[in-house]
C-alpha cells in the first residue's frame, strides 16, 4: 500500500476521489502526487509471478488503473496534469466522491491481512459483519470458493471488489437482499458500465 500525507496540502475537502490511470502507471501516478503533497492511497496486494526461470513476489494494484486521492480540489489542475493520469472518475457535474467507509474497508484489508486479492464485483447477496480479530466490525458479502470462505468488500462507484479469506464462524449475518434475477444480472454489468463513466475528465 502506498499512502502518504504531506504538510501544506490541507484542504477543507475531506472526500476521496478516484483517478483513472494509464495501464501499469498506477505506482508512478501515486508517487508523483505524493511528491506534490497530496494524500494518496494506492492499495497493493502481493502476487507470485514467474520471471523466466524463477518465481518472484510482486506487489500489484488491487484495482488496476485506479488511484485514490484525498481532497485536493483546490489544487485540481496539479492533479489532472500528472503524467500517466487519464481522467478523474465522475459525472458531467464534477468529480464523484468515494464514500470514506469504502476506502477505510479497503485500507483495513490491505493492512491487516495477507490473503487479499481482487474479486469479481459483487453487489447482491447476504451481508455479514466480522465479529472479532483484526477485521472486527468490517462488513461485506460472504462467499465460498472451493473449501474456503472469503469476505468481499466493494467500491461501488468503480464497480470493483476485493476479497480476503475468513472464518465463516467469525461473522454475523446482518441482512439479505431479496433481489430478482434480472436485477442481479444488471448488477453484474456495473463493472463494465462504469468504464463509460471513467473517461469524463475535468
Amino acid at each position: 500500500m502506498l499512502s502518504k500525507t504531506m504538510a501544506g496540502s490541507a484542504s477543507a475537502d475531506h472526500n476521496w476521489y478516484a483517478l483513472y490511470t494509464r495501464h501499469q502507471h498506477e505506482k508512478n501516478v501515486a508517487s508523483l502526487l505524493s511528491s506534490k503533497g497530496f494524500d494518496v492511497f494506492l492499495p497493493l496486494y502481493p502476487s507470485v509471478r514467474r520471471w523466466q526461470d524463477r518465481m518472484a513476489k510482486v506487489l500489484l494494484p488491487l484495482f488496476p488503473s485506479y488511484v485514490f486521492v484525498h481532497g485536493g480540489l483546490d489544487r485540481w489542475l496539479q492533479i489532472v496534469a500528472t503524467p500517466g493520469l487519464c481522467t478523474v472518475v465522475g459525472f458531467a457535474s464534477g468529480p464523484a466522491a468515494i464514500p470514506a467507509d469504502e476506502i477505510e474497508a479497503v485500507r483495513r484489508l490491505i493492512e491487516r491481512s495477507t490473503s487479499v486479492e481482487p474479486h469479481p464485483f459483487m453487489k447482491c447477496g447476504d451481508r455479514v459483519r466480522v465479529k472479532s480479530g483484526p477485521l472486527a466490525g468490517l462488513e461485506g458479502i460472504l462467499v465460498r470458493r472451493r473449501n474456503a470462505f472469503r469476505l468481499v468488500i466493494s467500491v461501488e462507484m468503480l464497480g470493483r471488489s476485493a476479497s480476503v479469506e475468513i472464518d465463516a464462524l467469525g461473522v454475523d449475518r446482518i441482512g439479505a437482499r431479496d433481489v430478482p434475477a434480472t436485477t442481479r444480472a444488471h448488477a453484474n454489468l456495473t463493472a463494465a458500465s462504469v468504464e463509460q463513466l471513467a473517461p469524463a475528465g475535468f
